[in-house]
């Protein structure tokens, strides 16, 4: 079988890394071939736009709609934004019609790749699915209201016309029935973790970066992911930490990732008085963050009681399992039922900073609490790997090619 993914964003960022890159390695594997065409945050710097990666041909054919530069991410606004987006819809649809794929997997219901999508179902009548990973009209940030209506626009009407729709949170599940769609046509493949990313480090190397970072000594509390609204309410997590500090002196905060809030939460966190216990690594590469999260004696996931939230599957939840990180995050959305029974995690009440401080406090006091959560994470993400996720969608592939014979 051939399959070819549209994504509108890089491997590199968290959905890619997370979720469309093992995704497809994992089919690459069962034997199936394998394409990406994905755009860029980056892609007049890149020294090649076309490769193969563990068996997956890759191809990065336009710009995305942002741009990462350092720690940092921008935007475009305007007339540069639609030159942009109009040119990574061009591309995007010549590699969808130009391929010879069964299936087409548009990752995230985006115009761009929506509409490459849509032409080749309409024009090489390719089989159209369709990945709903967030709650697009929650987690975007959006510079005018005309970008907000067209980003709105596709989330609420793609889904009614791709043959089939995978989703990873039951909130995209149910909001997705309740716009119409049969539920037939919906499969709930929930987000995991990479093996090869996550195997263990050497401990050595752990003891290495925390001595590089001055943690020696130190209860690390730890963030892994983007510093962006809405999606990610870090100044939360500041409040929580700052009660956290004042109970053990020797507590630290490491916010591990890059994003267009970056250089205000550094200022938010010198206003708080909190800049000798919080450190800010900027964007690392995809082979650190295993140590980081090594280093850590808990990961925090802050959440907010929203519609971003409750359509979000937190990638960190299973990195944090995978690498016996004991984990805290809140009862919104899938996280009560994806934390299994009993828990393997800690949860706070959303939006709640006392809560959460509580959370954090209750896990780096308590050592033999940190050990069982860290057991039962182990224990929990055997199930998440990708290598045991994938037979679902390479299921679902096969029984749709069937049904379209």
């Amino acid at each position: 079988m051939k399959i070819l993914f549209l994504l509108t964003q890089d491997l590199e960022s968290p959905s890619g890394l997370g979720r469309y890159l093992p995704m497809a390695r994992e089919l690459r594997r069962l034997g199936h071939q394998v394409s990406v065409a994905a755009l860029h945050s980056n892609f007049q710097e890149l020294p090649t736009r076309r490769f193969e990666r563990d068996g997956v041909d890759i191809h990065y054919v336009a710009p995305m709609h942002v741009r990462k530069q350092g720690s940092t991410k921008s935007y475009y606004s305007g007339t540069r934004l639609l030159g942009v987006a109009a040119g990574a819809t061009w591309q995007l649809s010549r590699a969808a019609l130009s391929s010879d794929a069964d299936i087409i997997h548009i990752g995230k219901p985006h115009p761009m790749n929506s509409v490459a999508g849509l032409l080749s179902k309409a024009l090489r009548g390719k089989r159209l699915f369709l990945d709903c990973d967030d709650y697009e009209a929650g987690v975007g940030h959006f510079r005018s209201a005309w970008e907000k209506r067209g980003v709105v626009a596709f989330e609420e009407r793609m889904p009614s016309r791709a043959d089939h729709i995978t989703t990873n949170t039951y909130f995209t599940f149910n909001r997705l029935v309740g716009q119409g769609i049969p539920p037939e046509r919906i499969t709930y493949i929930s987000n995991g973790v990479d093996r090869l990313r996550f195997t263990p480090p050497d401990l050595q190397e752990v003891d290495d970066l925390r001595a590089r970072l001055g943690l020696q000594e130190r209860r690390v509390v730890t963030y892994v992911g983007s510093l962006g609204r809405p999606g990610h309410p870090i100044q939360l997590l500041f409040e929580a930490f700052k009660s956290v500090h004042e109970v053990v002196a020797e507590s630290f905060l490491l916010v591990v990732g890059g994003g267009e809030e970056f250089e205000r939460l550094q200022e938010a966190a010198r206003q708080m008085g909190l800049a000798d216990a919080i450190r800010f690594t900027g964007r690392i590469t995809p082979e650190e963050v295993v140590l980081y999260y090594h280093a850590a004696q808990v990961s925090i996931d802050p959440v907010l009681d929203d519609s971003a939230a409750r359509g979000r599957s937190p990638l960190k939840l299973f990195e944090s399992w995978a690498c016996g990180t004991p984990f805290v995050s809140c009862d919104v959305g899938d996280r009560r039922i994806l934390l299994g029974e009993p828990l393997a995690g800690l949860l706070d009440r959303p939006g709640d900073a006392a809560s959460l401080a509580d959370q954090i406090l209750t896990v780096i006091q308590n050592p033999e609490l940190a050990e069982r959560l860290r057991q039962r994470g182990l224990e929990r993400v055997q199930a998440y790997y990708w290598d045991a996720l994938i037979g679902d969608l390479d299921a679902l592939y096969r029984r749709s090619l069937r049904g379209s014979r």
